[in-house]
């Protein structure tokens, strides 16, 4: 089967936003217009297409990101929906991993929100060109202008409006092309024709206002074009499409679409834009690799020719077909019934099958290429962030980072028969979700859940019980602590045991101290001469990582914290791996009591939007919770807080926020930092710890 589109004309974007931004309204139309789906799912009624899961239809949130593939003006696009709400940011990391561009969606009257600003520096990280879309103009309150100042001000000055709606709320009739200086009305069914006609008297001031802004901006980004500007000569739509795609594609311009989803107004421009100003696979910097025998960088070029190579990204449970695998191809083609090599694990691995995905549903492929993003089923040990590659030409692609998850639960089976259910039940889940953790708790014996949130738990419970059918009881939520130090220490320990025969000896000297707040563990050998020999240093290593999972505080693992192992001595006989590796940890333990180990504890970036009557409440209930008011702003006759408040504090505030403002405030709120707890609190953590 030949290649339907050639790379240039392939596009694989996504959809980000704070979550109610309207993603998925948005999602939906672009399906309708490009012909994929032939009736508008709508969230309120629980009918999308890209929210397909029970639990997303219910709550009318997006949980997992979707991936769909439809045609626009003979370009493929690869589209994947993602969650706004902030529980399943691995699902945004991981999709903007693989992706080359996505599209910004931001609410008319609240503009750029917390986790606007998250997904923001996520889409930063991996550099990401993208395009905004200011959504919902129909609604009461509505401010373009608003609502791009605060792009501006808040995430990017390189911000340029192409497009400027005609009226507000419910007189919004339709959007100015800025480029074009044309008049765009949504007509006919579900406003799928697009008609051009002049722009009417009542804007035409003003949209000649934005589109001097507009190419000012634009020229500034070309020499040839700022002097046609300067000189006040005609810049034509040609010369002004060429510099804004050049310029988004080296992330020096941000253009700013707007309309309505819900109200089908604007979503064509933005397709169009799609196609004329987001990347190819082959305008994006090729990708790097290692070459997993030597370490050497390989670089994988977006062609077919090339030998094969491509990351995998998610893993999720069908109920139909098993374990899906999705995988974004970076180089060369891959054909159904071929092995491939894992190059993280080295094992092989048969592709049976080749899926395109539409959401829940899946078209059967011959062969996938270079640039595209597919499925396979039944993949014996590969999980997320492995590559997948041609076996005479291995290399490993870079690696998806996740965050910690910061909230635990215990949980434990209703009956017999539920206990191994649940453990292949969880176990399944945690390979779909890489900040989805368990731990068993040994000196308790209990099995302890951890995830990003207390929505993120819900879910997971939600599904063990609808999807894997296993009856469990949940205690309440623990908050994921960590242990650290504050000072510099030296620790020594000598392990001696003598037991008639062969005895134990192992010595070890090492100094600890901290690192910066997120920096993580560092061992360092800085043994000379032998006086620990080569094969006895990883035990050391292994002893220390062991102590470090215990924590010396209150038994919460430790964090950023430099261990260097300078001296010691060994037996010619009784020396072994065990000595030195129980020398270690007693060492490190040493070492870390006296360095002032301290607790840390997850801090929430909390963002509230209450009526003004009843702002003094909810401020003094935040400072009652150890909250600090970071800043108050006006936002459409409500006002906004913006804390930082202890996880600890947070549990059930939804319901208490709710009794204080009779239901009328709403609140986000996602992890921002570890700091460290305050000696009263500290005691009582540890003091619950023991009991």
């Amino acid at each position: 089967m030949a290649r339907q589109h050639p790379l240039k004309d392939l596009r694989n974007i996504g959809i980000i936003a704070h979550i109610d931004a309207g993603k998925t309204t948005f999602s939906e139309r672009l399906l309708f217009y490009t012909g994929v789906s032939h009736k508008i799912g709508e969230v309120h009624e629980g009918d999308t297409v890209m929210d397909w899961m029970v639990q997303e239809r219910e709550r009318g949130i997006t949980i997992t990101s979707a991936a769909t593939t439809m045609y626009w003006k003979n370009h493929q696009i690869n589209l994947i929906d993602t969650p706004g709400h902030i529980d399943f940011t691995a699902e945004v990391q991981r999709s903007l991993r693989v992706l080359d561009g996505a599209v910004v969606v931001f609410d008319g009257v609240a503009g750029v929100e917390p986790q606007s600003e998250t997904v923001w520096r996520q889409a930063d990280k991996y550099n990401v060109p993208r395009i905004c879309f200011i959504n919902k103009l129909d609604r009461m309150g509505a401010s373009f202008e608003k609502s791009f100042d605060s792009i501006l001000k808040k995430l990017t000055p390189n911000a340029v409006a192409v497009s400027f709606p005609m009226g507000l709320e419910e007189n919004l009739k339709g959007v100015i092309d800025l480029m074009k200086m044309k008049a765009l009305y949504f007509e006919g069914e579900k406003g799928i024709d697009v008609v051009e006609k002049e722009i009417p008297e009542e804007f035409k001031a003003e949209a000649e206002t934005w589109r001097k802004k507009m190419i000012e901006k634009i020229a500034g980004e070309d020499n040839i074009l700022t002097e046609k500007f300067l000189e006040g000569k005609e810049i034509t739509i040609e010369e002004i499409k060429n510099v804004l795609r050049k310029s988004v594609l080296n992330y020096k311009l941000i253009p700013v679409f707007c309309g309505s989803a819900l109200k089908n107004k604007g979503v064509q421009t933005i397709l169009d834009a799609v196609v004329d100003l987001l990347p190819s696979p082959l305008d994006v910097v090729s990708q790097k690799g290692t070459d997993p025998k030597t370490g050497a960088i390989i670089e994988k070029k977006s062609s077919d020719t090339e030998p094969f190579s491509a990351l995998v990204f998610k893993i999720a449970t069908d109920p139909y077909v098993g374990t899906l695998t999705f995988f974004r191809v970076y180089s060369g083609v891959l054909n159904k019934g071929s092995y491939v090599l894992n190059a993280n694990t080295g094992e092989q691995e048969r592709i049976a099958r080749i899926l395109r995905m539409h959401a829940d549903e899946r078209q059967e492929l011959d062969v996938i290429y270079a640039g595209e993003i597919g499925a396979t089923v039944g993949l014996k040990a590969t999980s997320t962030g492995h590559t997948l590659c041609a076996k005479e030409s291995p290399v490993i692609l870079e690696k998806i980072v996740f965050p910690e998850p910061v909230i635990g639960i215990r949980v434990e089976p209703k009956t017999k028969v539920d206990q191994e259910k649940l453990i292949m039940s969880i176990r399944k889940l945690t390979e779909e979700d890489p900040t989805f953790r368990i731990k068993e708790d040994l000196e308790t014996g209990e099995t302890i859940i951890s995830g990003m949130g207390e929505l993120h738990l819900d879910i997971i419970a939600d599904r063990l019980k609808r999807e894997f059918h296993v009856e469990a009881n949940y205690g309440k939520p623990q908050v994921a602590y960590r242990e650290t130090i504050l000072g510099e220490a030296n620790g020594e320990e000598k392990y001696v045991r003598q037991s008639g025969g062969k005895g134990q000896y192992g010595h070890v000297l090492l100094k600890v101290k901290p690192k910066e707040r997120g920096a993580g563990f560092e061992f360092i050998d800085e043994i000379k001469g032998g006086t620990i020999p080569k094969e006895f240093i990883k035990p050391v290593e292994k002893g220390v990582v062991e102590a470090m999972d215990k924590g010396v505080v209150a038994g919460y693992p430790m964090v950023d914290v430099e261990v260097t192992l300078y001296d010691g001595s060994y037996h010619e006989v009784d020396s072994s791996e065990f000595a030195f590796k129980i020398a270690g940890s007693m060492a490190f333990q040493k070492a870390a009591k006296a360095a002032k180990a301290v607790i840390l504890e997850p801090i929430m970036k909390v963002e509230i939007v209450t009526p003004e009557d009843f702002f003094g409440q909810v401020i003094s209930d935040v400072s009652s919770r150890r909250g600090k008011i970071e800043e108050t702003s006006e936002r459409v006759g409500m006002k906004v807080v913006d804390a930082m408040v202890p996880l600890s504090e947070t549990f059930g505030y939804a319901t208490s926020l709710r009794s204080l403002t009779e239901g009328r405030a709403s609140f986000t709120m996602e992890f921002n930092k570890y700091e460290q707890v305050p000696s009263n609190v500290a005691q009582e953590i540890i003091d619950g710890k023991r009991k």
